[in-house]
């Protein structure tokens, strides 16, 4: 498991991330959040964060960042990270590359990810709370592996994603 500030990170399965956000909306008004989808529309592997963003605000959800129509990519992001602050609570929804027995997962944490790791982007930390859905098997080649990767399976994820935050706050 990932720790990055001695705060383990747990590996889940859909009913594990519902437990989850379970948790986290015990301790937070929806108002006090704000959900930052992170990834691209350009990459199949890296959708994750903008395809959860997007069924999110279909949802009705009011304090999304990054969709498909506006997604928060490693170019993006570094510009929008001095006024998180100002967002409240953030949860921070990622793409990751992990061990092959790990796809399909989730990473999950109170505690902040990091973006862009598999592909050594050099982005700092960003959330208070954090998923990262593995959605393909770390390799040498992680840009490629991103592209390669299932749209189906991630569009699987980024529903179960979408669902376990929409039960807590009745908008399913």
């Amino acid at each position: 498991m990932i720790d990055y500030d001695n705060r383990a990170t747990d590996r889940v399965d859909a009913a594990g991330l519902n437990a989850f956000m379970s948790r986290i909306a015990a301790a937070h008004s929806l108002e006090e959040l704000t959900f930052l989808c992170i990834g691209t529309d350009c990459s199949t592997g890296d959708s994750l964060g903008p395809w959860v963003g997007t069924l999110l605000e279909e949802q009705g959800f009011a304090r999304v960042i990054g969709t498909l129509r506006d997604p928060c990519d490693a170019n993006k992001l570094p510009r929008l990270m001095p006024a998180l602050e100002e967002k409240g609570t953030i949860v921070a929804i990622d793409a990751c590359l992990g061990k092959p027995d790990s796809v399909g997962a989730y990473l999950v944490r109170q505690g902040p990810l990091i973006p862009a790791r598999s592909v050594n982007g050099g982005l700092g930390a960003v959330g208070a709370y954090s998923i990262a859905g593995v959605v393909n098997a770390i390799s040498l080649k992680p840009y490629w592996t991103l592209q390669s990767t299932s749209l189906y399976r991630v569009m699987g994820m980024a529903q179960e994603i979408s669902k376990a935050i929409s039960m807590q706050w009745n908008k399913d």
